[in-house]
C-alpha cells in the first residue's frame, strides 16, 4: 500500500516569513490520518514544528505514521527548514518508538504532579527568603547563561538559545524581583545561601495553567546533599499557600539527576519535546 500527503487546505503564509499548511495521510487514495507542518523563522534559521498527527484506528501499528513524518520532513526541508521539532504525550509509547527510530533526539519534557493538601515541611536548618533587589542583577544574567546552556545542549544552536533566554526572562520577569504572580527565593541551610527557586503562580492571563517552576538551582559546591529536594518542597509550600493545586516543570531530557528527583517526588510526564536536524 501507497501512503502519501495531500492537502487538506490552502498554505497560510506567516508573520516574519513563516508559514503552515495541514495534511491529510492518505493510503491508496483514501484518509488514514492527518498531519499538520508549520516553518517558524528563529534566529539559527527556519525551525520547522510537527503537530496534530493522527492515524485513524484501522491503519495503526502500519508504519502509515512513520512514513507520514517522513513525507512532512521533505515538505519542510522543500520550505528551507533546518531543524524539526515534534511533541509527544506522556504515554504514547508508539509515537515515542517512531520519533526514536527516526532520529530525534529528546531534549526535554514537562512534568506535573497534583499538590498534598499539607503543605510539606523544610528539613531542619533550611529557611528561604525573597532574592533581593541588589540581588537581582547578577541572579539574572546567572540563570539566562544557564538557561541558554541548556537549551544548547538539548539541541537548540547557541545564537537562538541566547536570543531565547533573553527573550523569555524579559516576558516572564517584566519587573524583575518586583513582578506579580511570581517567587523568587533563595534558600539558606545552615546560614549559608545554597540554592535558589523561581516559582510562577497561577494569573489571570493563564487562568487554565497551573503553577510553574521555571528555574530551580543548587550551587555546585552545595550539591549532592539533598538541597535540590528541599527547594522542590519549598516549590510545593509556595504554591499551596497561594491555593494552588497542581506544579508543572520543564526538565532537560540531559538532567538525569533532575529528571530522578522529580520522579521520586510524584511528577509524572505530559509531553516529551524531541527535535532533529534536517540535513
Amino acid at each position: 500500500m501507497t501512503t502519501t500527503l495531500r492537502p487538506s487546505g490552502p498554505e497560510e503564509r506567516l508573520p516574519g516569513g513563516g508559514r503552515s499548511r495541514r495534511f491529510e495521510i492518505m493510503v491508496n487514495g483514501r484518509p488514514a490520518g492527518a498531519v499538520a507542518v508549520s516553518a517558524e523563522p528563529r534566529a539559527g534559521g527556519l525551525t520547522g514544528l510537527l503537530s496534530g498527527l493522527h492515524v485513524d484506528a484501522p491503519d495503526r501499528r502500519r508504519g502509515r505514521g512513520t512514513v507520514a513524518v517522513l513525507a512532512a520532513e521533505e515538505v519542510l526541508r522543500d520550505w528551507g527548514c533546518v531543524r524539526v521539532e515534534v511533541s509527544v504525550p506522556g504515554g504514547a509509547d508508539a509515537a515515542l518508538g517512531t520519533a526514536a527510530a527516526l532520529g530525534y533526539t529528546e531534549g526535554a519534557r514537562n512534568m506535573i504532579k497534583a499538590l498534598p493538601a499539607e503543605p510539606p515541611a523544610l528539613p531542619r536548618g533550611s529557611r528561604a527568603r525573597p532574592l533581593g533587589a541588589a540581588e537581582y542583577p547578577a541572579w539574572s544574567a546567572h540563570a539566562r547563561a544557564g538557561y541558554a546552556d541548556s537549551l544548547v545542549g538539548a539541541g537548540v544552536p547557541r545564537a537562538e538559545a541566547e536570543a531565547k533566554a533573553v527573550r523569555d526572562h524579559a516576558v516572564l520577569l517584566p519587573d524583575g524581583p518586583d513582578t506579580a504572580d511570581t517567587a523568587l527565593l533563595l534558600l539558606s541551610h545552615d546560614g549559608t545561601d545554597v540554592g535558589h527557586l523561581w516559582v510562577r503562580l497561577r494569573n489571570a492571563a493563564l487562568p487554565h495553567e497551573p503553577a510553574w517552576v521555571y528555574d530551580v538551582e543548587v550551587a555546585e559546591e552545595h550539591r549532592g546533599r539533598g538541597h535540590g529536594r528541599t527547594l522542590m518542597l519549598l516549590a510545593e509550600r509556595v504554591c499551596a499557600e497561594a491555593g494552588e493545586r497542581e506544579l508543572k516543570l520543564n526538565v532537560f531530557a540531559t538532567n538525569t539527576p533532575a529528571v530522578r528527583l522529580y520522579e521520586s517526588l510524584g511528577y509524572a510526564v505530559t509531553a516529551h519535546h524531541f527535535s532533529k536536524r534536517l540535513l
